[in-house]
């Protein structure tokens, strides 16, 4: 099995990596290969990618391209976690939106719509090149922003199977099975569990979770708010949850509190943009 991940350069690829070295039962991957059209971050990232799979005896060949085509040529995966524009692109879109007195994020508002203009384009691309080189492929999408991007492949690329994720859901299941432990003194392992989560990505809101086959969302909605109303300075209004019934995505601040947020973004820089190109910046070096 070949696997194709279009954006290897990026920072995330390691994790994705160590991903597949720990799953070599149960995905049979015999290629993985890195495609970005940096060179020179595919080899400091790729390299390491390598390493890590030569450090583990990787049973799957880490391949390193520029090519796109060669790497989704026979790929039964792609995964697409790539930027156009780079960082660069996403500072410019946070403060297009704070020079205008809007939202200035990368999945939000206006920098997300700017984001979505530049990128679709590359990821329908993308899915032209499976539906040549890799029919039958499936392309996994985790580029932001992800609920425009998967919406447009489903749209204008319905030939290529498509699906996007997060791992939001994910996460915040493990959280609330923990805080499930502390009000019960009950653990409960992830696969008894099932979250029931609305959207994708940035725009999801967690509606309900059972135990098996149990509905334990009051008690869950009920613990979260008691937790709220004793915060100085809550994550959300006590009254919102209790209103919705529902646990909204961190993300929907920007729509729930959208003052709020342009009222921080006031204060940059640094914003989120500036601060991930130091930390990579600091992180490549080494």
């Amino acid at each position: 099995m070949k696997v194709a991940v279009m954006g290897g350069g990026s920072s995330y690829t390691p994790e994705l990596v160590n991903g597949f070295l720990a799953r070599t039962a149960t995905f049979p991957m015999h290629e993985l290969w890195l495609y970005d059209v940096l060179p020179e971050r595919l080899e400091i990232v790729g390299g390491f990618a390598q390493r890590m799979a030569a450090a583990k005896g990787s049973p799957f060949a880490v391949h390193l391209t520029t090519d796109r085509r060669a790497a989704i040529e026979g790929a039964s995966y792609v995964t697409t976690q790539l930027r156009v524009g780079w960082m660069e692109a996403r500072k410019q879109d946070e403060y297009l939106g704070l020079h205008h007195g809007l939202v200035g994020q990368e999945t939000t508002g206006i920098g997300g719509m700017a984001k979505a203009l530049r990128t679709i384009p590359v990821i329908l691309g993308i899915a032209r090149d499976m539906a040549d080189l890799a029919p039958g492929a499936l392309l996994v999408n985790f580029t932001n922003p992800a609920g425009l991007v998967t919406e447009a492949l489903a749209r204008h690329a319905p030939d290529v199977s498509s699906v996007g994720v997060c791992n939001v859901p994910i996460t915040t299941k493990m959280h609330m099975l923990e805080a499930w432990e502390k009000m019960t003194g009950v653990a409960v392992a992830p696969e008894r569990a099932h979250l029931d989560t609305l959207g994708l990505n940035h725009l999801t809101w967690h509606r309900g979770l059972t135990i098996d086959g149990e509905d334990v969302w009051p008690q869950i909605i009920a613990d979260y708010v008691a937790g709220l109303r004793d915060e100085e300075d809550p994550e959300w209004q006590p009254h919102l949850i209790e209103s919705l019934r529902m646990i909204p995505n961190y993300y929907l601040h920007y729509f729930y509190e959208t003052g709020k947020m342009i009222a921080e973004q006031a204060h940059w820089p640094p914003s989120r943009a500036e601060t991930v190109m130091e930390v990579e910046r600091d992180l490549l070096a080494q």
